[in-house]
């Protein structure tokens, strides 16, 4: 990309409201970055219908058996990166359900920012996983030309996976190869160039509305509640007892004790509770017969209840 492409990118512009920025006191910077970050919402809250088409193509690919694959280089692919990673603990997904594949490699301590240029290497990363036609990727690129995730997302269409555009200009190139494209133009960055600020920001609302709202979908919170987490910690385990908590009305001695009955898990506690279910093992059997879903499995419980137990002289003519 030359000088005169680069002028042409919204990313790339100068903000002409603080051109000498670096003789303002920390506190006027501070106002100054604090008044661009404001924006930002506003314009993600604009692209909600694009961002909803999005989930719900999330959604359907996982539940047919598909992946989630966060494609960038980068700040963007650290994003991918990032929301990938937060999966697992907080919705209770195996790490191979939603992947992040980051230009120059995800375990690397110090970017390799020419990895990005690679076309090629975005379309090897997604065949060495085996994408399939089930899949869908999401290319995130806030100038919306990164080689690396174009050309990803040309494998991805070539495989026929499901594709999604997340960048920060209009009429970008990914999100022409995109089957949907989230384009949410922020304007020039308090840092001229710096697109791990606003652009990153609204890359960062983005993906937590992606993921999340997908997740909600596919059963993995009840009402509002994280019901899904993994509780590997002392923390976690107390939030999990809360979750139970607060779900059921259950008394906290209640909850610790119908979690250590699930081995600490929080939906079979609450199917547990709610349900009148007694026995730890029917309760996930129900969860599992409801794909996960704990008003499902509530509605199972309800449907056919537990056998009372009969007490032995009960049985006396």
């Amino acid at each position: 990309m030359n000088a005169h492409e680069m002028d042409r990118l919204e990313t790339e512009r100068r903000d002409p409201r603080a051109p000498e920025l670096d003789l303002m006191h920390t506190l006027d910077i501070l106002r100054y970055m604090n008044e661009a970050d404001r924006s930002v919402p506003d314009r993600v809250g604009e692209k909600l219908a694009d961002i909803a088409a999005a989930v719900d193509a999330i959604v359907n690919a996982i539940r047919g058996g598909g992946r989630l694959f966060y494609v960038g280089a980068g700040t963007s692919g650290r994003l991918g990166l990032l929301d990938a990673y937060e999966c697992p603990p907080t919705f209770g997904t195996p790490p191979e359900l939603v992947q992040a594949v980051m230009a120059g490699g995800a375990g690397m301590l110090q970017a390799d920012e020419s990895a990005e240029d690679r076309a090629e290497d975005g379309a090897a990363e997604l065949q060495a996983r085996q994408l399939t036609a089930r899949d869908v990727v999401v290319g995130i690129a806030a100038s919306g030309r990164t080689p690396f995730v174009i050309g990803a997302m040309r494998y991805a269409r070539q495989v026929g996976a499901a594709t999604v555009a997340v960048s920060c200009v209009r009429g970008s190139a990914i999100g022409e190869l995109a089957d949907i494209a989230i384009e949410v133009p922020v304007g020039p960055e308090v840092v001229t160039g710096s697109t791990r600020l606003k652009a990153g920001t609204a890359q960062k609302l983005v993906l937590n509305m992606l993921s999340t709202a997908a997740m909600i979908r596919l059963g993995k919170v009840f009402g509002n509640l994280m019901v899904d987490m993994q509780p590997t910690n002392s923390k976690l385990m107390r939030r999990a007892e809360r979750i139970v908590e607060m779900a059921t009305g259950a008394s906290p001695d209640t909850a610790v004790r119908t979690l250590r009955q699930t081995g600490g898990d929080v939906k079979a506690a609450i199917v547990m509770l709610l349900g009148s279910v007694r026995d730890a093992g029917r309760a996930s059997d129900l969860l599992r017969l409801a794909d996960g879903n704990v008003r499902e499995a509530l509605r199972l419980a309800a449907s056919v209840p537990d056998e009372p137990k009969v007490r032995p002289e009960a049985t006396r003519p």
